[in-house]
């Protein structure tokens, strides 16, 4: 007994010794998710038994806004969508010798504005660095950015979900802003695979950006996706960038990896160049699946850049991550460090105000804000918090709405139905904008006084809501009587009518008899399709009711 037992320890011993030789324990070092830091991290242990769910997502981002801007950041070259090929390209965007920058004011002042919305400290004095690579697209061999000292530091966005069953309570979240840079933005390589070429635009080559890099914060498609859809609204309001990803103007790159809670971050991926938000949320979802799943089979992820196949659903390869090195970050000696002012009182003597920038002034010019604009929405017309989302996510919906809350009398959450459904339903369908809507305003306020006065019925309102998309111009009153939808107001051709219905349902007369007053809504539609829905529903109601008792 004594020698199996002996025999036992040794071979648990030995068995120790060969996982510990298979599956040396790895040091873990905690870093935080940015193309700013030098730092390496390793590898989260795989474990053979742990549960999948137990490891998870951790998501940053970095977003490349394009500034909204008549002219380049450092030349005078116009920014315009989709200009013939190398038309908007100046001596200095070519890189020719002998050219210098010549900073751009207007994107200064975008910048600092962006940097007080999202509640960043904004540098007084910010510098400009040369970050080193070769593309074909980027003439110079370098790019202009800001590596040592951004313009603003220290941020926080604070965005919302809906959340709940029933996806109706707003769940708010903070994300931690590090820095918002300005930078050139390079050129647009244009690969021609039939004949196996490829031709360089360079009318995008310093075109301003603001980079903005978002603490790994997030851990899931979703809430990034929320993220980025708050600050394109931001940048909408602010008119710092139109925020128009179909265009390249906002374009993200997610930093994603998993861990276990309470233990190291891992190795992240970057997926790059994400111009949706919802292949955004898709793309994040998806690596974090993948990495899980490399984890849970004993493998390792690698630190590499990946890009997101839209038609697949999945992250494919693109190359291994440059190393810091790689960019060999410099000084940019041709600009001299960048200054802004508190206020007016804080210029040198003999500064004109108007040529400086001026944060206060600034500060002083921000709109309304989203997250101010939603809470103002609900507290003044009484609207769920979901309805206020549909109407600050889509452009000019909250002026239309409150226009058309000016010219009626009907309740804020009666017209908020006719604008979120009917309306912003027959936009999507016919893919337009607020703006191109065929029926305005005063014409929907008039509509809705028709049906709230009791001319016409609910039924009828949808109706004649249909003719006016289809005949812009035309009001609600000139339908009602060109096709004669008034309410029937002759009492007795009602009860006529009910006295039809009533002797031509037996059954359904005696089931409410017998105490199923449900049923009386079929009587109630076989009247209204009797009036081609032109009766008054509650008097219809009453009439029936008194007939079938």
């Amino acid at each position: 007994m004594a020698a199996s037992s002996v025999a036992a320890s040794e071979l648990l011993y030995n068995m120790k010794k060969q996982i510990l030789i298979l599956h040396p324990k790895a040091s873990c070092l905690i870093r935080r998710i940015s193309t700013r830091s030098s730092r390496h991290y390793s590898q989260p242990q795989p474990r053979a038994k742990s549960a999948p769910e137990q490891l998870v997502g951790v998501v940053g981002l970095e977003i490349h806004a394009q500034i909204h801007s008549n002219t380049k950041l450092f030349s005078g070259s116009s920014v315009r969508f989709s200009a013939p090929p190398n038309s908007l390209v100046s001596f200095f965007d070519a890189s020719l010798p002998g050219t210098l920058p010549v900073l751009n004011r207007r994107c200064v002042e975008a910048a600092v504005m962006t940097g007080l919305a999202l509640n960043c400290t904004i540098n007084r004095k910010s510098l400009f660095d040369r970050k080193h690579y070769f593309y074909a697209d980027l003439p110079a061999g370098y790019q202009i950015t800001q590596q040592r000292r951004p313009i603003a530091v220290d941020g926080m966005l604070t965005y919302s979900l809906l959340g709940g069953k029933k996806r109706n309570q707003v769940m708010r979240k903070n994300v931690h802003i590090k820095q918002i840079q300005l930078e050139q933005d390079s050129g647009k390589s244009l690969h021609d695979d039939l004949r196996s070429q490829t031709l360089i635009d360079l009318n995008r080559a310093g075109v301003g950006l603001m980079e903005l890099v978002m603490e790994p914060d997030m851990s899931c498609g979703e809430e990034a996706a929320a993220a980025v859809r708050e600050l394109q609204l931001i940048l909408q309001a602010l008119g710092t960038c139109q925020g128009n990803m179909s265009e390249g103007q906002l374009r993200v790159d997610a930093n994603v990896s998993v861990h276990r809670p309470d233990e190291p971050l891992g190795i992240r991926t970057e997926v790059k160049n994400i111009n949706s938000v919802r292949y955004l949320a898709r793309a994040i979802d998806y690596e974090i699946r993948r990495q899980i799943d490399v984890l849970q089979r004993g493998g390792r992820v690698q630190n590499e850049t990946r890009a997101y196949d839209s038609k697949t659903g999945e992250t494919v390869p693109m190359r291994d991550k440059e190393g810091l090195q790689d960019y060999r970050f410099m000084p940019e000696p041709n600009l001299p460090p960048l200054i802004v002012y508190e206020d007016n009182t804080s210029l040198p003597t003999g500064t004109d105000a108007c040529q400086a920038v001026v944060v206060q002034k600034i500060r002083e010019g921000l709109p309304e804000l989203p997250s101010v604009k939603r809470d103002r929405l609900v507290q003044t017309y009484g609207i769920l918090p979901e309805h206020s989302f549909t109407l600050v996510n889509e452009d000019g919906l909250v002026e239309y709405f409150e226009a058309v809350l000016k010219s009626t009398k009907k309740e804020p959450r009666k017209v908020i139905g006719w604008v979120t459904n009917s309306l912003l339903g027959h936009l999507k369908q016919h893919d337009m904008s607020v703006s191109q809507s065929p029926v305005s305003p005063p014409a929907l306020a008039e509509l809705l006084e028709l049906q709230e006065t009791g001319h016409i019925s609910s039924s009828v309102a949808k109706q004649v809501f249909q003719e006016m998309w289809r005949s812009s111009g035309k009001t609600a009153s000139r339908i009602i009587h060109e096709l004669d939808l008034g309410l029937v107001s002759d009492m007795a051709q009602l009860h006529s009518i009910c006295q039809k219905v009533v002797d031509s349902n037996p059954d359904v007369v005696q089931a409410i008899r017998n105490g199923n007053q449900k049923v009386l809504n079929k009587l109630m539609g076989l009247v209204q399709k009797e009036t081609k829905g032109r009766a008054d529903t509650a008097l219809v109601r009453t009439i029936l009711l008194e007939k079938t008792s």
